[in-house]
């Protein structure tokens, strides 16, 4: 499938979001999850698990074939996805994390490999009548995988001006 819009070209109005609702609005490009990135989060995160940090003994101990990714990493690459992927909505000021309902790590990101994000507006509510609540159904694709790294419901607040 093929998002609706070019993020970099695309501004959204405020009202066309209800319509949108369903439809998929962003692909991100592709990011490669390298194992100095693994290794720079686990070291910041205090998450230094051998699954992740030692490539030869992951690959002898694991069913892995070698060290993956944190599934927090993959996560926190929503971040930079988006910015990559999503339309900005017309007069928005600012955006915030509001929360996640549903996160599922499905399948591990080897170390090496790349992953990109597809969103999906699944719900979008004026909270006020300067936020916006919009709840994507995003999905962090691996490259030449049958299943994805994760699926998310994510919650932003648009704010507007």
């Amino acid at each position: 499938m093929t998002a609706l819009f070019n993020a970099k070209a695309t501004k959204l109005k405020r009202a066309d979001l209800a319509g949108l609702v369903g439809k998929e609005v962003g692909v991100s490009k592709w990011f490669t999850i390298d194992q100095a990135l693994i290794g720079a989060f686990g070291k910041l995160t205090q998450d230094e698990y051998f699954i992740h940090m030692d490539p030869e003994r992951a690959k002898k101990e694991t069913p892995f074939g070698g060290a993956i990714a944190h599934g927090f990493l993959t996560l926190s690459m929503l971040s930079a996805m988006a910015y990559d992927a999503l339309p900005d909505l017309e007069g928005r000021t600012m955006g915030m994390n509001y929360g996640f309902d549903k996160i599922r790590f499905i399948s591990p990101v080897p170390a090496g490999a790349r992953v990109r994000a597809h969103f999906t507006i699944a719900e979008a509510n004026a909270k006020s009548d300067r936020e916006m609540v919009v709840r994507y159904a995003v999905s962090v694709e691996i490259e030449d995988k049958d299943k994805p790294a994760l699926a998310a419901e994510w919650l932003t607040i648009a704010f507007f001006g």
